[in-house]
C-alpha cells in the first residue's frame, strides 16, 4: 500500500498522525478492518477500523495500568478472565504473576493471528500452558460458561462494532455473576477523560447500580486520544487503595506510588464520576 501517513481524528479539527515507513498488513475481517504498519518512532502499530489499538513503543503504559492495580489489591488471584485484548498485552502483564489460569476471550480470530505475527509477546503468551484462548463474543461467553474468576479484565476497543456489547449494563451484570470470592474485581478501560467524559459519566451511573465499590483511576497512554486514559475498578468489597502484594519486577510504568496517585483524580473528572 502506497500510504505515507495515517491520521486518527479525535475531533473534527485535530488528532494524531503517524508517518508510515511500511504497511505490513491490511485486511477486512468478519468484524473489522485490521491494519499493521511500521513507524520510525513507535515501531509496529495496530489499527482496528482506523483507530490505534497498540504500538510497540508505548503499549506498556496502557497494559500495566490496566492489569497491575487489580492484581496487587488481590492477595492471590488464580483464575483470571480477559475479554478483548487481542494484541496480547494484557496477557503479558497477567502472566508475570503465579496465576493458575487465564481465560482469554477474543471475538475476532484474525486479530489473534495478526498479533501473533507482528507482536511477538502474544505468541509467547499463547504458548504458556496457563492460557486458554477462546474465540467468542465476550457477553455470550459469560452467559454460557459456569466458570468463575478472581479478576475480570475488560480490554475492549471503542463502544462501536464488535465491542458494543461489552459496554452495556447487561454485560456488567452478567460479569458480576462470574466473580469468585470477597476479593473479586472487574477492571475495564473506559476511554479518554478529555474526549469521552460524557461516556465515562454514563458508565459511572451504570456501574453504581451494579457494584458497591466503583472507583476510577487514570494513567498515561501517549498514542491514545488525549494521552491520558481512564479505567474503572469495580467490586463489592475491595478498597483499591489497599495493596496486598508487591508488583512484579521489571515494570516500566506501574509501582506502588503510581498506584496511589492514579486514583487521585483531577477535579474535572472527579466531579463527573
Amino acid at each position: 500500500m502506497d500510504i505515507k501517513e495515517i491520521r486518527e481524528y479525535h475531533t473534527s479539527s485535530m488528532g494524531l498522525f503517524f508517518t508510515v515507513d511500511s504497511f505490513l498488513y491490511s485486511k477486512q475481517s468478519s468484524f473489522q478492518k485490521i491494519e499493521v504498519f511500521a513507524n520510525e518512532s513507535f515501531g509496529k502499530i495496530l489499527l482496528l477500523d482506523g483507530l490505534v489499538q497498540t504500538t510497540e513503543k508505548d503499549e506498556f503504559f496502557y497494559h500495566e495500568m490496566l492489569v497491575h492495580p487489580a492484581c496487587t489489591t488481590h492477595s492471590s488471584p488464580q483464575n483470571i478472565l480477559v475479554i478483548g485484548g487481542g494484541d496480547g498485552g494484557a496477557l503479558k502483564e497477567i502472566l508475570r504473576y503465579p496465576v493458575e489460569s487465564v481465560c482469554h476471550v477474543e471475538i475476532d480470530a484474525q486479530v489473534i493471528e495478526v498479533g501473533k505475527k507482528y507482536f511477538p509477546w502474544l505468541s509467547t503468551c499463547l504458548k504458556d500452558k496457563r492460557v486458554d484462548l477462546i474465540i467468542a463474543d465476550g457477553l455470550e461467553f459469560l452467559k454460557e460458561t459456569e466458570r468463575t474468576f478472581d479478576i475480570i479484565f475488560v480490554d475492549s476497543s471503542e463502544p462501536v462494532g464488535p465491542s458494543v456489547s461489552l459496554h452495556r449494563k447487561d454485560f456488567y451484570e452478567t460479569a458480576k455473576k462470574h466473580l469468585n470470592g470477597e476479593e473479586a474485581v472487574v477492571v475495564a478501560q473506559i476511554g479518554s477523560p478529555l474526549y469521552h467524559l460524557e461516556f465515562i459519566r454514563e458508565c459511572s451511573v451504570t456501574f453504581k447500580e451494579i457494584f458497591k465499590t466503583v472507583r476510577f483511576y487514570v494513567g498515561p497512554a501517549p498514542s491514545y486520544p488525549g494521552g491520558n486514559w481512564c479505567y474503572a475498578f469495580l467490586s463489592d468489597n475491595v478498597d483499591p487503595l489497599v495493596l496486598k502484594r508487591d508488583p512484579p519486577p521489571g515494570l516500566k510504568c506501574y509501582n506502588r506510588h503510581i498506584h496511589q496517585a492514579a486514583f487521585t483524580l483531577h477535579p474535572f473528572l472527579k466531579d463527573n464520576v
